[in-house]
């Protein structure tokens, strides 16, 4: 979720702001594929359940590889992505094509699109993760004991990785690549509407990942494309690891509700700027403006702008003016709507809404503790920004706001796995245990114990 997102985000400048159901999309998106496609398919459980058992014997497999010889079959698959070019773009075309058909949103359309050039940065960030250091093995923590016992906590691949994602082909090849190179075989279930795309692309990685003697299994689609292949997925504790889901809230609340395999949320934003009484209001323009519209369709994108009552006669009519010149819609409280009678008069579901599209909802605090207060009530826990030059708030802003990532004095834009320099993400997660905020390769990853000794017993 800029300048450069990483590559793990839609390429497309704009997405649907509906909200995502149960399976891997909008019901409306879903239902319409459903009818059109013709390769739409229901598997039975012992279906999921067996890629699933190839999946686990695979990353048993995976586990010890140096890095060395993932990095060789990720530099592999980048060649053999960009060499089924135009094999990739007749698969999509299908899917694009159907999906037209079935009256889907163009914004929805341009994120399943491909393009040669999507294809080639796919490719690019096949070779950024084979740039990346390698999680596996690394020392987290490492001491002697008195009784000469050696004590070493290391890094190892999570196992077998699950991905529940939407109409996204890019996410199926960094989804890939990042589970690889972190020592996890990767299970891959993307919507309906891409199954065509999912299928020519994972079917290349497949192969590529194979011939460069990675073992067989490592990477694979999840068979069906109804709702079904993911419930029985998602039942499939002891064989798959973790399943992390890449979506609307619809998608992620039903995987949650619905999983007995561990879940790594990677939840939605409502995220805050707030502009406090300290701010530099050239800064706090420029801030907000960039939080806003840059990608209005990402996660990190503000969807609520408070502001102190200190700065309001000056800020208020600056900000309205510049975010309604950028086509943004305000729903705003009482000071707003008196700006100028173009702003919608907001109500409670506003605060807690992510818009994902130009609208912004927006209000007057009394000091930087209201603020706080909003934020805790409305937010999802992903990002929050305050401006302000008062070094003191700032620092009261960030030990009080709860959230995965607090940004001072710069653009929400910037929470982001590439953006980071984790060179990709997987996601970004809003719970608190085993990762939050954006998850690069070490989030793949848990800890081992290891413990050598010379016979001491207890």
């Amino acid at each position: 979720m800029t300048q450069r997102d990483s590559s793990t985000e839609p390429t497309a400048a704009t997405e649907t702001a509906a909200t995502e159901t149960a399976a891997t999309e909008t019901a409306a998106t879903e239902t319409a594929a459903t009818e059109t496609a013709a390769t739409e398919t229901a598997a039975t459980e012992t279906e999921v359940r067996a890629v699933a058992a190839r999946a686990r014997a695979a990353a048993i497999e995976l586990a010890p590889l140096t890095r060395g010889a993932k990095d060789e079959a990720l530099h592999a698959m980048a060649d053999a992505v960009l060499e089924a070019t135009d094999e990739l773009l007749r698969a999509n075309t299908r899917d694009v094509d159907r999906a037209r058909r079935a009256g889907t949103p163009e914004q929805t359309i341009d994120r399943l699109a491909l393009s040669a050039e999507r294809i080639a940065a796919m490719a690019q960030g096949l070779r950024d993760v084979a740039a990346l250091p390698d999680p596996v093995g690394e020392v987290v923590r490492g001491y002697n004991q008195p009784n000469g016992l050696e004590i070493k906590q290391l890094r190892v691949p999570l196992g077998v990785v699950a991905i529940v994602y939407e109409a996204r082909p890019n996410v199926t090849v960094d989804a890939a690549g990042l589970a690889l190179k972190s020592g996890n075989a990767a299970l891959l279930r993307g919507s309906a509407s891409a199954y065509e795309s999912n299928s020519a692309l994972i079917g290349v990685l497949a192969e590529a990942a194979v011939k460069a003697a990675l073992p067989e299994n490592c990477v694979q689609l999840v068979p069906g494309t109804d709702r079904s292949s993911v419930g029985y997925l998602l039942g499939a504790r002891g064989l798959v690891d973790v399943i992390i889901p890449r979506g609307g809230a619809g998608l992620i609340q039903y995987v949650v509700d619905n999983s007995s395999v561990p879940v790594i949320e990677t939840g939605t934003g409502n995220v805050h700027v707030y502009v406090d009484a300290g701010a530099d209001l050239e800064l706090a323009e420029k801030i907000v403006l960039n939080s806003k519209i840059s990608r209005p369709s990402v996660c990190n994108s503000a969807e609520s702008l408070l502001v102190h009552q200190a700065v309001a006669a000056e800020f208020l009519p600056r900000i309205t003016a510049a975010l309604q010149a950028s086509g943004v819609i305000l729903h705003g409280d009482d000071s707003f709507t008196r700006v100028n009678d173009e702003v919608c008069p907001a109500v409670d579901d506003d605060w807690g809404t992510e818009y994902l599209s130009l609208d912004i909802a927006a209000r007057l605090v009394a000091d930087v503790d209201e603020a706080i207060e909003h934020i805790r009530r409305w937010s999802t826990g992903h990002t929050e920004a305050i401006v302000t030059c008062d070094l003191g708030t700032a620092r009261r802003f960030i030990s009080r706001v709860d959230s995965a990532a607090v940004v001072v004095n710069a653009s929400t834009r910037f929470v982001d796995g590439g953006e980071f320099g984790f060179g990709a993400e997987i996601g970004i997660s809003t719970q608190k245990l085993h990762a939050r905020g954006p998850m690069g390769l070490p989030e793949l990853t848990t800890t081992k114990w290891v413990v050598f000794g010379d016979g001491q017993i207890r």
